[in-house]
């Protein structure tokens, strides 16, 4: 949490003083593993064929609010054929409600319409959204969810397991810092005063690992044709 503590201590200066010179200059800059970013190691298998660009984040950081509209920005900019997925990180006990609503949202498919609107009532409207029950009873109620429902459903043996997988996906990436994203399970890219690093860098260094991903993966070979003599 000390990482994001200083984020927050340096004013998130690229967030509110980033303008078009400086968006054409991170741009150009040409990132470096081990210090714009991270190697994952080793790297963590993704499902499927996609290319999986991850944001591991909580609905409790303060951070991971701010980073909404360019976790938007990103999402909107990512190729065809490359995939935007949600991991919730859980960094201590106040942190698990979430985490664990997160997967019953999920589950219930109340996530589209509740992932902004609880950040919002969170952080924005100071709502005492603090347990499993708070959240239920006081904000999802409000997006059509049964209270009873979506608390059998929260506590529920798949629920339980989902959370423990995600845990363990968060611990073998690395991350102990959020909003944190995750490229294909290879690099993990978060904020960095020191190397000149906010929001809209981290946008850019995702950006530029999912070309370099994407142009590194073999091509379909066209098949052979047969030649008659």
């Amino acid at each position: 949490m000390l990482k994001y503590l200083i984020v927050l201590a340096a004013g998130l200066f690229a967030v509110s003083a980033c303008n078009a010179e400086d968006a054409a200059a991170g741009a150009q800059r040409q990132w470096q593993a081990g210090q714009d970013y991270a190697l994952i190691t080793p790297p963590q298998p993704v499902a499927g064929d996609k290319l999986v660009v991850t944001e591991v984040f909580s609905y409790a950081c303060p951070h991971c609010a701010h980073f909404q509209p360019y976790a938007e920005e990103l999402k909107s900019k990512l190729p065809s054929g490359v995939t935007f997925t949600l991991l919730p990180a859980v960094f201590n006990a106040q942190w698990e409600p979430f985490a664990r609503a997160f997967y019953t949202a999920k589950s219930l498919g109340l996530l589209d319409k509740t992932h902004q609107a609880l950040f919002d009532a969170i952080h924005r409207d100071h709502q005492p959204l603090n347990s499993i029950q708070d959240l239920a009873n006081l904000f999802y109620a409000n997006y059509g969810a049964n209270p009873g429902t979506f608390l059998s459903t929260a506590t529920s043996f798949v629920i339980e397991g989902e959370m423990a997988q995600g845990n363990e996906l968060v611990r073998k990436y690395g991350v102990d810092a959020t909003p944190t994203l995750i490229i294909d399970g290879k690099y993990r890219v978060t904020a960095n005063s020191g190397r000149g690093i906010a929001f809209p860098e981290m946008v850019q260094i995702a950006l530029s690992l999912v070309q370099q991903e994407l142009a590194a993966k073999p091509a379909h070979a066209a098949p052979a044709k047969k030649v008659h003599k």
